[in-house]
């Protein structure tokens, strides 16, 4: 080969470093206008684990159950490119999704016929832009719009690279959506199932209480955000709130039985240690119900990162010292629901 070809090739290859190198760099993957679709997020982007199974990542969808609360469901779907983009394909209401879904009693959020023309995801900020087909908008009522807002948010900033979403329907930023739900400006997740509004709420602390489809004995976890007193959302608010059960309006219940008292709340070195007592007398000998439990008390702690594990005291005493012979998972868990 002659000097002239090598170096020929040699140019041919640094031009193609080059422009793969820009590609990378800060800022939105491509622009976009009304006429042009979007680049995909690429899966490389975002930060996360793949899932065992080869080929496939667990990932977080939302979907609503038949009381009209939003529902976290981790679901298993292809490792690709545009990895967020089709989970919100997962999301779309359709036959073939319905009757997957049938035995949890949870329902699709985004419309059928609903298409998810593009996306694109500025780094730096972690803004993600949206550009949804007219189709979005097929909803019935004022919840199901405000299901659908918090769905799409909360399902793409369970993504590490996204913050925010910016909704656009045909290429275009609308001003309200038909109810009335302002989305001119990017959202941040929020107010997940937000209950008990009042005048002198000061903070807000997320509670996972215990959902149930009885048609097909299918339990559930749903975050419910509770306004508080505290002036800022704090673990023993939290605990308490949880011990003082679900809002009756919600149809929700916990794992925690009827006549547990919580005493208090100590964090050493990742642990929680929650002192309790049980007011009917003697402690269940039932492992089932402490796993349950901590369980229930673990997925509301997961909302604080200084939390990894927990640990139940029973009037300040270990399970251990109280004679109980049995394992009790104290982690916390990486998902409310798994499908």
């Amino acid at each position: 080969m002659d000097n002239k070809k090598i170096a020929l090739i040699l140019l041919i290859i640094v031009v193609g470093v080059m422009v793969v190198s820009c590609k990378g760099k800060g800022g939105f993957k491509k622009l976009f206008s009304k006429e042009e679709e979007l680049e995909i997020i690429r899966s490389d982007d975002l930060e996360f684990e793949i899932a065992e199974d080869d080929g496939m990542r667990g990932t977080i969808l939302y979907f609503r159950d038949k009381q009209g609360l939003l529902v976290p469901l981790m679901k298993k779907i292809p490792w690709e490119e545009g990895i967020a983009k089709l989970a919100l394909r997962n999301m779309i209401d359709s036959p073939e999704l319905r009757e997957s879904m049938a035995n949890t009693g949870l329902s699709p959020i985004i419309p059928a016929g609903t298409e998810i023309r593009g996306m694109a995801i500025d780094e730096e900020i972690g803004l993600c832009k949206v550009d949804f087909s007219k189709e979005v908008l097929n909803y019935e009522t004022e919840k199901d719009e405000e299901n659908l807002i918090k769905g799409v948010v909360y399902t793409l900033t369970e993504f590490q690279a996204i913050d925010e979403v910016q909704f656009l329907v045909d290429g275009e930023t609308i001003p309200v959506m038909k109810y009335g739900a302002d989305i001119s400006s990017p959202i941040k997740r929020e107010n997940i199932n937000l209950a008990l509004e009042g005048d002198n709420q000061r903070s807000k602390v997320v509670v996972y209480y215990k959902g149930i489809n009885f048609e097909e004995d299918y339990e559930y976890y749903v975050p419910v955000t509770i306004p508080t007193l505290a002036p800022m959302p704090n673990v023993y608010t939290a605990l308490e709130v949880l011990f003082d059960g679900p809002p009756a309006e919600l149809g929700l219940s916990s794992h925690i039985p009827q006549g547990t008292s919580f005493h208090g709340v100590d964090i050493k070195d990742g642990i929680a240690y929650i002192d309790i007592s049980f007011d009917y007398g003697n402690p269940p000998e039932d492992a089932q119900v402490f796993n349950d439990m901590v369980r229930n008390i673990g997925l509301t702690l997961s909302e604080f990162d200084e939390v990894e594990k927990v640990e139940l005291l029973i009037d300040g005493k270990s399970l251990e010292d109280m004679g109980m012979d049995f394992h009790v998972d104290m982690t916390i868990p990486a998902f409310a629901n798994e499908y």
